[in-house]
């Protein structure tokens, strides 16, 4: 994929023999890309980004990435090795891009470390996909994430999802399904497997959000996204029906 050999050659010209190992994961290892995917890649360094390699990172992220550019919206996180290995939670993110944020770094310049506890997952989506782009295998360069950190990662998103349910709606949908799945199950499922999996336990009044919000990842662009006003009222009962499972699940 040239968008792909892209984001590889961009991190390698910026940051060079600092590049521990590069690796595909989310939807193009779950389960493979949908209209709507990011592409997301995690790179392992050495050693934190500068301002300057942060700024060269930023610029030549924004031509590569997003509908504007005719391209996939990418998605790019930058972690030093010992931020993750030995495991700590929550680890620091020495730089992430979204396209979601694409205003917020243009105003205010190039992401900076951040803690983020969301990488419990990102780290266990890498090792389950095991697709290095350059470097070792995963496993060979990061250490396994405790289920009790998956645990803890998962429910600290529950709010700022909750927060984007009416302009994200199928995202977020699907990811409190996959957030059931995850807590149930201990795996990390494909956004589309987590929702069959919530959909053969919802009750049947519950079971057309989910249903429709599947249907839109699998098939949709967001610019063809629509709900009617039957199932957008369906929305807030089914959330507080799944938020409820979800409150039963074992924390340990």
């Amino acid at each position: 994929m040239d968008q792909l050999r892209e984001i590889v050659g961009l991190v390698g010209r910026v940051l060079g023999p600092e590049v521990v190992g590069s690796y595909l994961h989310g939807s193009a290892v779950l389960g493979g890309l949908k209209p709507a995917s990011d592409l997301d890649v995690l790179v392992i360094t050495r050693r934190p980004l500068n301002d300057q390699e942060r700024r060269q990172l930023l610029d030549g992220l924004f031509p590569l990435s997003g509908s504007r550019n005719q391209a996939r919206p990418v998605e790019l996180t930058v972690v030093v090795q010992s931020e993750v290995r030995p495991w700590r939670y929550p680890p620091i993110c020495d730089f992430h891009y979204g396209e979601w944020l694409r205003q917020d770094f243009e105003v205010g310049g190039p992401p900076q470390p951040a803690p983020m506890p969301d990488l419990a997952l990102l780290v266990a989506t890498v090792l389950a996909g095991d697709h290095p782009l350059t470097g070792a295998p995963p496993a060979q360069v990061l250490d396994p994430v405790p289920h009790a950190d998956l645990v803890r990662a998962t429910m600290a998103g529950i709010p700022g999802l909750r927060q984007n349910l009416d302009d994200d709606t199928r995202n977020v949908l699907l990811t409190f399904a996959r957030v059931w799945t995850t807590l149930a199950t201990g795996e990390i499922r494909s956004k589309d497997a987590a929702a069959d999996w919530a959909l053969a336990r919802l009750p049947a009044e519950h079971r057309p959000v989910l249903r429709h919000a599947k249907e839109l990842y699998l098939n949709r662009r967001y610019s063809e996204e629509s709900w009617s006003d039957e199932l957008r009222a369906r929305v807030r009962p089914h959330v507080d029906h799944v938020l409820a499972e979800i409150s039963r699940q074992p924390c340990e």
